[in-house]
């Protein structure tokens, strides 16, 4: 019977993890949608369904437009220094921020993407390294290898440092590239020899 409950447990769980990423971009769009809608511009004679989406997808490249120029990102960093030096808030945005793949280095979720060999023959997969640690054989790297369009998924693996090349592309660059499965520039390694060490 516990194997039972045991196995019917393990795989609702599952099925959450798999649904939280597609029903939430759902929810979002239908909630960004309804929201816009119901401020002012459902009442305009110019409406039409799905002009709140229109409106949000404008408002974003605006911001985006402003985040690129120099006084925005100043401003950024400046938003960006707050928020984390917040009491509660800090920690929460801190984290959120790592999960997202903002953060790098030994403090952070990631430290580095990596490129890894595939179980195919001269095939590479693309790696987040999570880790180092110590065994009685030398020191392994644990390696998380992301899913592709869904990051959240993936499995770890420790993999001796010589195996690694190293990816020049930040973590957020890396989890936007296989979001976007692979649609975005990422620089994949040719026969270049282990630059890890």
């Amino acid at each position: 019977m516990d194997t039972v409950v045991s196995h019917i447990t393990k795989r609702l769980i599952a099925g959450v993890i798999a649904f939280l990423p597609i029903g939430g971009t759902l929810f979002t769009v239908w909630w960004l949608e309804d929201t816009v809608s119901d401020m002012w511009l459902a009442e305009q004679p110019y409406y039409f369904p799905g002009m709140g989406l229109l409106a949000v997808a404008l408002i974003l490249y605006l911001i985006g437009l402003w985040i690129s120029s120099f006084i925005g990102r100043w401003l950024w960093r400046l938003v960006d220094s707050m928020l984390d030096k917040f009491p509660a808030l800090g920690v929460f945005y801190r984290t959120l921020k790592q999960v997202l793949g903002y953060g790098e280095g030994h403090d952070a979720l990631f430290e580095k993407t990596v490129w890894l060999p595939s179980e195919i023959p001269g095939a590479w997969q693309l790696g987040l390294v999570t880790q180092r640690v110590a065994t009685d054989s030398g020191e392994q790297v644990l390696v998380f290898v992301p899913g592709s369009p869904n990051p959240t998924m993936g499995r770890l693996v420790s993999i001796a440092p010589d195996q690694l090349v190293a990816a020049p592309l930040s973590v957020n660059d890396a989890l936007t590239g296989l979001f976007s499965l692979g649609k975005t520039e990422l620089p994949v390694p040719g026969n270049a020899p282990p630059a890890l060490r």
